[in-house]
């Protein structure tokens, strides 16, 4: 049987259909959002595949993990509470990473005179914001009797503490998100991350810019939810804020938050925020509760003391002050 020649030729396949590029194999912003530390953990990055960025954000969330479980006064096995249950008795031996932020801690409290104090965990705990919990006035009373920096003894040599007063405690929530946001970026600067930003609810640490344009921080207005009084571009740098809307109940009048004036136990009723930004996030998030404490005169003097350090302050009037270092030649702060 004969065939035509069009019938010995081989039929031609149909082309494949092109296949669409795989999103987790390209570069771009990856990010992630956790609850630690009692806080909203975010984290965002650029990187060269979904992979990678996955394996970047693993591990500065496990970090956050890691500080947790060490600081957290809430943990019974934490190194925190060890501090607190034994250091009354003698010399508690500290980790390397504790003793450096308790030194820091007390160069802090030193150089604003107490307003900034971790000992101030004696009348902190006394305070219940969820349930609109305070102590009475003679219960308050006797637990500032045992804040004070000065009976803290600190042997940076044996890397230990005892605590000098009874009923004495700390608390590392001054600045430990800060201490927290700074290593979530040390880690991503050793995997080859350029490009990212790191927050733990009021603290944030940004390394480099958005790839050809600053990182945007908004500083809410203390008084509406939403709304914003500043928007700060930054590349690395590290900024807190610390405000009076965070944690807090409102009784008689007045708005019981927070943070607390480590001299009376009090939450100051002066200022409605205060922002800070720096080379690192120990650094903000401490300067932030001191300059809330201190009020907008003293605060702002003690901020243009110091070399690198600027503030943004709201007061009681919901009016807007900036340090020097933000302002353009001329501008009254």
């Amino acid at each position: 049987m004969l065939f035509g020649l069009s019938a010995l030729r081989p039929r031609s396949k149909a082309a494949p259909a092109a296949r669409a590029p795989d999103p987790n194999l390209a570069p771009g912003w990856f990010s992630r959002d956790e609850a630690i530390m009692g806080t909203a953990i975010h984290v965002e990055l650029w990187a060269a595949s979904r992979a990678a960025a996955d394996s970047a954000i693993d591990a500065v969330m496990a970090e956050m993990h890691r500080i947790d479980r060490a600081m957290s006064p809430h943990k019974p096995d934490s190194e925190l509470s060890r501090i607190n249950r034994e250091a009354g008795a003698g010399p508690v031996e500290l980790s390397d990473e504790m003793a450096g932020l308790v030194a820091r801690a007390l160069e802090l409290s030193h150089l604003s005179q107490g307003a900034f104090d971790i000992s101030y965990a004696s009348a902190g705990q006394l305070y219940d914001y969820r349930a609109g919990v305070r102590p009475d006035d003679a219960t308050l009373a006797e637990a500032c009797r045992a804040i004070g920096y000065q009976h803290l003894h600190f042997d940076p040599m044996a890397c230990t503490l005892a605590f000098g007063r009874p009923g004495m405690r700390i608390d590392l929530g001054g600045f430990a998100k800060g201490h927290a946001v700074d290593r979530g970026v040390a880690i991503l600067r050793r995997l080859g991350v350029a490009h990212a930003i790191v927050s733990a609810g009021g603290d944030s640490h940004v390394l480099g810019d958005r790839r050809g344009r600053p990182w945007t921080v908004a500083i809410r207005d203390p008084r509406r939810e939403g709304e914003v009084v500043a928007v700060l571009p930054l590349e690395n740098v590290a900024i807190s804020t610390s405000g009076d809307y965070e944690r807090y109940f409102e009784q008689g009048g007045v708005r019981h938050h927070h943070v607390l004036d480590p001299r009376t136990g009090r939450s100051p009723a002066h200022l409605r925020s205060v922002t800070i930004l720096a080379d690192d996030g120990l650094t903000t998030e401490g300067l932030s509760k001191t300059v809330f404490v201190l009020g907008r005169e003293r605060g702002l003097e003690l901020i243009e003391r110091l070399p690198g350090i600027d503030a943004v302050v709201v007061d009681d009037h919901g009016e807007l002050h900036f340090s020097s270092g933000l302002l353009g030649p001329g501008q009254p702060a």
